[in-house]
């Protein structure tokens, strides 16, 4: 095993670790911004350790297309290749079975695909999963699962979950480097406590260097997606990690931070820069609009990044969607907001303070106390007293979306 996990502070369900990685100690909770093919697009490897990211995602998938695990492999490794010294994660390909469900067919054996390059049929099966993973050489690998939405009716997740632990052994048996690669599994079951135990039971059983919480972040509610999330980081390994996959707004990271979740990772940040949408405590900050045209202010004013520091939020609405450098500096700005939530996730639960950073975030992002009520719900599971920032009758779920979508912050 290649990976080592020590938890240096925690408030009950939540926990500060160190995880030592052959390329880099991190230190979690963490976000890992996805790099699809080798590169966060707009970013250079030294912009993004200079805002401290600690591991970049890199796809599978795409990267067996597009150079080819052979080329990388020839290269020295996605790591050489990329230039990138810190640590690096492959997913297994498996998501673009949710994404590109209409280009694949799933077998036992594996999924085929239909190439979006040139069309031709392309088979990903659990040991080519891996043997792509281990000639790209990331420090942690994902084992290929049956990926379906949570939203799936009926006896296709049970398959899924059942198809996901017979593959996480043909995963195991393929994997070659397991003195320099750490392979995780990822619990499966959509919505469903029973299949969920029966999934994380099974893995738990193999092993495994870590562990994630695959399926989720695929359009389920939110109350259903935090009791999953309850659910299994109470029963995963205490002194291994735990990466809920796909998740990656801010809210939706503290939340899963304090029911004891390690690690996110999601193309939010930086998608939703392109559209020219900043993060900021209070939200999100839409440059696009017509008010920003004369707002000289920074993008936050608490905000230490160099966009921040040397550019305004009038300048920034000149280019968003006209200009390249309109994404580039707003996904630099999300991307380090991002990191620095997770530091301070980080060190709050060191020094002992976390459930006051809870309050806090929180009453920044609903200064009218308005907090979803299945926020409520699951600090209350997370043993965290956040009713001094809550709204006599919290808002459901429903009604707080509503406002969080049309709402711009000036």
């Amino acid at each position: 095993m290649a990976l080592r996990f020590e938890i240096l502070g925690r408030f009950n369900r939540a926990r500060a670790a160190q995880l030592i990685l052959p390329h880099f100690v991190c230190h979690t909770p963490l976000f890992m911004p996805v790099g699809t093919q080798g590169t966060i697009k707009g970013l250079t490897t030294n912009e993004l350790e200079e805002i401290g990211c600690q591991i970049i995602l890199g796809n599978t998938y795409h990267l067996a297309l597009r150079p080819t695990s052979e080329l990388i492999d020839e290269m020295g490794g996605l790591h050489k290749f990329m230039n990138w010294p810190r640590a690096l994660l492959t997913d297994s390909g498996g998501f673009q079975m949710v994404s590109l469900l209409h280009l694949a067919d799933i077998t036992e054996e594996g999924v085929t695909f239909q190439s979006p390059v040139d069309g031709k049929p392309m088979l990903l099966t659990p040991e080519e999963s891996i043997q792509i993973q281990n000639r790209i050489g990331a420090d942690i690998i994902m084992a290929l699962d049956d990926v379906v939405k949570t939203t799936t009716k009926g006896p296709r997740i049970e398959e899924a979950m059942y198809r996901t632990l017979r593959w996480i052994d043909r995963c195991i048996k393929a994997h070659k480097r397991p003195d320099e690669q750490n392979l995780f599994g990822i619990v499966q079951g959509g919505l469903d406590p029973r299949l969920r135990d029966l999934c994380v039971k099974g893995l738990v059983e193999r092993n495994l260097p870590g562990y994630a919480i695959g399926g989720l972040a695929g359009g389920e509610d939110k109350d259903s997606f935090w009791r999953v999330v309850a659910q299994c980081t109470a029963s995963l390994p205490e002194d291994k990690p735990r990466y809920v996959m796909g998740v990656g707004y801010p809210l939706d990271i503290v939340v899963c931070s304090a029911l004891g979740a390690d690690m996110y990772d999601c193309v939010y940040p930086t998608r939703t820069a392109r559209f020219g949408t900043a993060l900021v405590p209070e939200g999100v900050l839409k440059l696009k609009h017509k008010a920003m045209a004369d707002d000289i202010r920074p993008v936050d004013p608490t905000c230490e990044c160099m966009v921040c520091k040397n550019y305004t939020r009038a300048y920034i609405h000149c280019l968003v969607t006209k200009d390249a450098m309109g994404s580039q500096l707003l996904s630099y700005h999300n991307l380090y907001y991002m990191l620095k939530l997770s530091r301070d996730l980080h060190s709050s639960i060191v020094r002992g303070q976390f459930p006051q950073f809870v309050c806090q975030f929180l009453q920044k992002m609903f200064p009218e106390g308005d907090v979803p009520e299945w926020v409520c719900n699951a600090m209350e599971v997370a043993g965290i007293d956040i009713s001094s920032c809550c709204a006599p009758f919290p808002m459901s779920h429903d009604e707080h979306q509503t406002i969080y979508e049309s709402k711009w912050v000036a």
